[in-house]
């Protein structure tokens, strides 16, 4: 299995653009499968983002986000060799988490 957290980091001055991308099948709980039972749901609760270690961002998710789902934001005071960590949880307790630097 590839990767379920890619980040992408951009440094202009002391401000981070950062993108991710998330691997997650993301079920709502209202689909059917082939016989007609109910897919159990699971889907990604909250998404958290660390600079150097300290919370930088915190995001409620819920089974309304697609399948696969993407986050951009920028954030300021960053500079090369900083670290920055994507946790995600989601609703059948189900954790992952990846780091990068930045370049």
């Amino acid at each position: 299995m590839a990767n379920p957290i890619r980040i992408r980091l951009r440094l202009s001055g002391d401000k981070l653009a950062v993108r991710v991308a998330i691997t997650h099948e993301m079920e709502s709980g209202l689909r059917l499968d082939a016989a007609g039972k109910t897919i159990a749901a699971r889907y990604i609760q909250s998404v958290r983002t660390e600079l150097n270690g300290k919370e930088v961002l915190s995001v409620d998710v819920g089974p309304n986000v697609a399948r696969n789902p993407s986050l951009e934001f920028s954030l300021k005071g960053a500079k090369s060799g900083d670290t920055v960590k994507v946790s995600w949880t989601d609703n059948q307790g189900g954790t992952r988490s990846d780091t990068a630097a930045v370049a």
